[in-house]
């Protein structure tokens, strides 16, 4: 759980989450692409390609003088299961609610 709370404490910052979707819809891309079309800098990108990478989100390989950066599908799998378990959760609740409510209706 420690690692899925460092996830989405750098998914909660929206230019790295931007930063995500972006990696996610179009596949891998380098530092220079990802700042195209933002108003964010050269460094500012950098730092938070860093924090991406740090929480395990991304990850950079090197190509000739490029940074290539991709999302690791780990860590979407792990989002994905985390998020999954939460909706029978929820969905369980609901029922009973549901339940409860047709109940106190019948009374009526």
């Amino acid at each position: 759980m420690s690692n899925l709370t460092s996830v989405f404490a750098a998914l909660g910052e929206p230019t790295r989450f931007a930063i995500v979707e972006r990696l996610l819809r179009e596949g891998e891309l380098n530092a220079g692409s990802l700042q195209q079309g933002v108003s964010i800098s050269a460094p500012a990108i950098s730092r938070h390609l860093k924090v991406l990478r740090n929480a395990g989100i991304v990850v950079q390989r090197v190509d000739k003088q490029q940074r290539i950066y991709a999302v690791r599908p780990e860590t979407v799998q792990a989002i994905s299961a985390w998020t999954m378990s939460h909706k029978a959760f929820w969905q369980g609740s609901f029922d009973r609610l549901a339940a409860m409510l047709d109940q106190e209706s019948e009374k009526q």
